[in-house]
């Protein structure tokens, strides 16, 4: 049992962690909820892009005339990155920026790979699911935004692990899972949210926790092209980014690197100079093909002006958590059914947030007459602000 000074500590702990990050993990679980369905409404609105059916075995277009054609439609614009769809490797996403150099400013190219014809110009900085995305991820502020969600969902992590503490004391007089609905408003709601809390409390942790990874991005990759290739880039020190006239045919390099890592798929490709490559090398990223190693990257760095592989270096441990996170924040790596119950869980979270926040505003009010309740403004229970949810 926890004495009465540990009690209080752990319930002022509890109770601020929670205040100060319940306001910012509602706006992650509301715009959360429909990035869980990003495919779908995609679908819907009629922003995601489908290659035309075609013959089976119908001859692909070589990387060159890929993005040749998607070059040809920003001429003026260097090519960054170039992907292949999860859904359909018929598909192929070039993305075209002003400089190889990290930017908001770029333009996505949807380009059928089996005919090398533009499907469509993709909008990437507007409508709906923009907005929510860019609420989610960085809250319109670039890095400093991620580390400030970073923040919060350290306080959260932090308001979970109190509330559960607390469950016990504050619950030892009700069964589990009780509601008493004969009592006031504000004693049903605290019993509603102490229920929802302690069962999505592991959830929470998993979501709340991969969310807080993933804030961290951008400065595990800026730490792992210091740390790790520099060193493989030692031989290409003081030399200039290698100039597009100069470089090699892209289909030998891409046929290169697959060959270097048999029984891997094309991911995307870095192109040099920018962020995930070499001034020298363009840069494959291959995954495999089970769900998780789907989810696992191995670069191969293949020289620009000769397509020969100069290094396949083995991602570190903190980005392969990274990678490994993504998944289970989003809950994408299990079909619709898993959708659903991310979804689900979501909704669960917004209920327990948002009784959080009303039973703080109501923390005043008298406690129902021979109510055996926790006393007004006691903590309540697991997550106050339990998660800042999903996709």
């Amino acid at each position: 049992m926890l004495s009465p000074t540990a009690l209080r500590r752990w319930s002022w702990t509890h109770k601020w962690s929670s205040l100060v990050c319940t306001l910012f993990m509602l706006l992650l679980c509301i715009t959360g909820l429909p990035l869980i369905f990003h495919h779908e409404i995609g679908h819907v609105l009629g922003t995601e892009v489908e290659a035309p059916p075609m013959p089976a075995g119908t001859p692909r277009a070589s990387l060159d005339q890929v993005l040749t054609s998607a070059r040809a439609e920003y001429p003026d614009r260097v090519v960054q990155f170039a992907s292949q769809s999860d859904e359909d490797d018929a598909l192929w996403f070039v993305t075209l920026t002003p400089t190889p150099a990290p930017t908001e400013d770029f333009k996505s190219i949807a380009v059928d790979g089996r005919t090398a014809q533009v499907l469509a110009r993709r909008p990437v900085d507007q409508g709906f699911m923009y907005v929510m995305f860019r609420l989610h991820v960085d809250l319109f502020a670039g890095l400093a935004g991620k580390l400030f969600l970073g923040l919060m969902g350290l306080l959260l992590l932090v308001a979970i692990v109190t509330g559960v503490v607390l469950y016990a004391p504050f619950m030892r007089k009700l069964a589990f899972g009780e509601v008493r609905r004969t009592k006031s408003p504000r004693l049903k709601w605290l019993d509603l949210h102490n229920l929802l809390g302690i069962v999505t409390v592991v959830w929470a942790l998993v979501v709340g926790g991969t969310g807080m990874i993933n804030t961290w991005a951008d400065l595990m990759i800026k730490y792992w092209q210091h740390d790790k290739l520099s060193a493989l880039l030692a031989p290409y020190a003081g030399q200039p980014t290698v100039p597009a006239a100069e470089r090699s045919a892209l289909q030998p390099a891409l046929e290169a690197a697959l060959a270097h890592a048999p029984g891997m798929k094309l991911s995307f490709i870095a192109f040099p100079g920018t962020a995930f490559s070499s001034p020298h090398h363009n840069t494959f990223f291959l995954r495999g093909n089970t769900p998780l190693t789907s989810r696992l990257l191995q670069p191969v760095l293949v020289d620009a002006r000769t397509a020969q592989v100069t290094a396949a270096p083995q991602l570190p441990w903190y980005l392969t958590a990274l990678l490994v996170s993504q998944p289970l924040h989003f809950g994408d790596y299990g079909g619709m059914p898993m959708k659903v119950l991310w979804a689900l869980l979501d909704i669960a979270t917004i209920v327990v947030l948002g009784s959080g926040l009303y039973l703080w505003l109501r923390r005043r009010a008298p406690a129902t007459a021979g109510s055996n309740a926790a006393q007004p403004g006691a903590p309540t229970a697991p997550a106050a602000s339990a998660q800042g949810a999903s996709a």
